[in-house]
């Protein structure tokens, strides 16, 4: 089977969480001999940014960490007939161009391959008149990373057919590093971005460390001024951008981690965790969770990862985590083994070939 993806970016994960879950779906495909080919955008915001932030190395780096993965970058000049020659699965990222994905719809009518669109991210609800203005008339379907927005495109009549195609962990790069020596109490990596999660960053991170006296470092990008005080002000050593294939190794040097949702996600788009604590679980690190409603029984919070429902809970269970290896032992434990039987990039390359097969009927 041929499969086309459309993206954003493979290259680059510079603020742009569908890169991990692309990567370890790609890769899944590859290996199981299917021919993939991405295509990105020349000059997308993400890898531009991602080049003034850590230069050529960071791309290096990328295809050190994932031999064999590769994107043809593409400009205006596009010739969709010979990039979609011989394709019998298209998938289309919802980052991608209106004017794209429409010209890639209009081709689908006079050929014969599957086409999908692909929504990972809570723009459905936070910038609806965006999303509406996409054509989707001549999709096969969307593939939403959540039952809320799957929904909202078969509510609004933006798409025929939807499915729930959650994000996952790339297991052959997320796992547990043994070897790897305890170096501070917790790590957090994530972007500050948006101040979608300001309040509920100083409730559940910052100043749980800082009243506790933890070591800990935090890693991502697009952190103001005032954000780089607040850490400094509890504590906490900034470690900036960190490519996402690194990210194991920072949580190996800690002793727990927390997850800090985004308030889109809490109070718009129940049962969606985005993919950073599939990630951490895969990497077998105790998780304590600021509140997220997991109402598509992704887990079993309490028994997967605690979950602080205020800031005095997170002082308790991080002080319960840090004090009591055996406990923090099985936490860890459990997650992992959770993610590995249910949430993997192998599992969801399983859902999709069965939407696909279900399109040929």
């Amino acid at each position: 089977m041929n499969v086309k993806v459309f993206c954003h970016s493979l290259l680059s994960d510079w603020n742009h969480g569908n890169a991990h879950f692309l990567r370890g779906v790609v890769w899944d495909l590859k290996a199981r001999g299917y021919n993939v080919e991405v295509f990105e955008p020349k000059d997308a915001w993400s890898l531009t940014n991602l080049l003034a932030d850590r230069g050529p190395e960071a791309v290096a780096g990328f295809r050190r960490a994932y031999p064999g993965l590769d994107s043809t970058v593409y400009d205006a000049s596009l010739d969709l007939d010979r990039a979609l020659d011989g394709a019998d699965l298209v998938l289309v990222h919802e980052w991608s161009d209106h004017d794209l994905v429409r010209r890639i719809g209009e081709r689908r009518k006079t050929h014969d391959y599957r086409l999908l669109f692909h929504d990972t991210h809570h723009r459905a609800v936070s910038e609806e008149r965006a999303m509406a203005a996409y054509d989707l008339s001549n999709y096969d379907g969307v593939l939403a990373f959540g039952n809320v927005i799957r929904d909202l495109y078969l509510e609004r009549g933006w798409a025929k057919r939807a499915w729930t195609w959650h994000e996952a962990a790339d297991p052959r790069v997320f796992h547990p590093m043994p070897e790897v020596p305890k170096e501070m109490d917790l790590v957090w990596v994530g972007n500050w971005g948006d101040e979608e999660r300001t309040a509920e960053l100083h409730e559940f991170l910052l100043n749980p460390v800082r009243d506790l006296g933890l070591r800990a470092t935090v890693y991502g990008v697009r952190y103001p001024d005032h954000a780089l005080r607040a850490l400094d002000d509890a504590g906490i050593v900034y470690g900036g951008s960190l490519a996402n294939h690194d990210a194991p190794l920072a949580f190996a040097k800690a002793r727990v981690t927390v997850h800090v949702p985004r308030r889109p996600y809490v109070e718009a788009l129940p049962g969606i965790p985005t993919i950073r604590p599939f990630e951490a679980l895969a990497c077998g690190i105790p998780l304590v969770s600021a509140p997220w409603n997991d109402a598509e029984g992704l887990f079993t919070p309490g028994e997967d990862f605690l979950v602080a429902r205020d800031g005095a809970e997170m002082r308790t269970h991080l002080r319960r985590v840090l004090d009591d290896p055996d406990f923090a032992r099985a936490l860890s434990e459990r997650g992992r083994a959770t993610v590995l039987a249910r949430h993997t990039c192998a599992h969801r390359v399983d859902e999709l070939l069965d939407v696909a097969t279900s399109l040929k009927t």
